[in-house]
């Protein structure tokens, strides 16, 4: 079972999803919104999970007895999570994961399709994104469901993908998270492999790219996947011949920050409150980070004790995390850039 965070992490599930299911193994892909429970996001998907493996001979019976098992879990759990919609044919099992009880019923159910995936000869995997904005309660039930199938050997596990401060939660609701899941993390390319993903997609358009022009691109976005497409991406739309030229890059590095501030950085900015706009627009003042609590707290002459309520706000909607304790930094690179930006001067100050 692992646990991936970092920056192109949704590519990378993805990826593995797709070499997943070329080799014959079944899997679900769920994104975790805000404000959706676990039960809703898993019913359906374990529906259509359940259906394939009953398609096959040596599973059928397995996979329907699942099918019963869910139908139970859905029914039993409607009454605390009202956002369960899941259409069931058969009527459920009694006494199979239909006690209202979260943590017991998702064990018992996982138990079942388990069984069903391993007479069927293959395996089921679970991809979620976003991992982090399931709720403690609910991602506890999830990793004790996972952590009884792995005792038993049963051919189910999951891939979980979310933002740094994925590990902590999954830490602190249940203990022994860190022990059962591998959490490797996503972060800038090397430079070398930064170079070559510009590079070599040019190549292949027989486009070439001075070495200054990539130094510029890796100097401007840090190396990170994402903002490597979009430089690469606004680099060539500006180049009017090849080779593409540092003079190129400087042009397009205006329409690369203009297109992330309309939309990658505008969409996080807007679900915030005043208050923690400022608190950010604090961070910013500092730097890209990471900051300690204290030094925020100066910034915005406040009692850093005061200020935990938005600093608990921001860390609860992905926007920072700490990655030592006292520390404080972004989620997303650059975004101290952007806060810079869009509140400019000193006005935030007296906000």
């Amino acid at each position: 079972m692992v646990g991936l965070r970092g920056v192109g992490k949704t590519v990378l599930l993805d990826r593995m999803r797709d070499d997943a299911e070329a080799r014959g193994i079944h899997t679900v892909r769920i994104e975790a919104p805000e404000g959706r429970s676990l039960p809703a996001l898993l019913a359906p998907q374990l529906r259509l999970a359940l259906l394939r493996l009953s398609k096959n001979e040596k599973a059928k019976d397995l996979a329907r007895r699942g099918l019963r098992a869910l139908a139970g879990f859905a029914r039993a759990l409607k009454v605390t999570f009202h956002d369960i919609e899941v259409g069931l044919d058969l009527e459920p099992e009694p006494g199979l994961a239909d006690n209202g009880d979260l943590e017991h019923d998702l064990q018992a159910l996982l138990e079942v399709v388990g069984e069903a995936a391993r007479r069927a000869g293959t395996a089921l995997i679970l991809f979620i994104d976003e991992l982090q904005y399931v709720e403690e309660d609910q991602l506890a039930a999830l990793i004790t469901a996972l952590h009884r199938t792995a005792q038993r050997r049963l051919p189910i596990t999951l891939v979980g993908a979310g933002l740094p401060q994925l590990r902590g939660r999954m830490g602190k609701a249940k203990s022994y998270a860190e022990r059962l899941f591998d959490f490797p993390e996503i972060g800038p390319l090397s430079p070398a492999a930064a170079k070559t993903a510009i590079a070599k997609p040019a190549a292949a358009q027989k486009v070439g790219v001075n070495d200054d022009a990539l130094d510029q691109i890796l100097k401007k976005t840090h190396c990170y996947p994402y903002f490597l497409q979009e430089w690469g991406k606004h680099a060539w739309d500006t180049a009017a011949a090849s080779p593409i030229t540092r003079k190129d890059v400087d042009r397009a590095s205006k329409e690369a920050v203009a297109a992330l501030d309309e939309s990658f950085f505008r969409v996080r900015f807007d679900r915030l409150t005043p208050a923690e706009k400022k608190y950010l627009r604090a961070m910013a003042e500092l730097g890209p980070g990471p900051h300690r609590s204290g030094d925020i707290a100066e910034q915005l002459r406040r009692d850093v004790t005061k200020l935990g309520p938005t600093r608990n706000q921001l860390i609860a909607k992905g926007m920072i995390w700490s990655p030592n304790h006292g520390d404080t930094a972004f989620t997303v690179p650059l975004f101290d850039e952007f806060m810079r930006r869009i509140m400019p001067g000193d006005r935030w100050k007296e906000q």
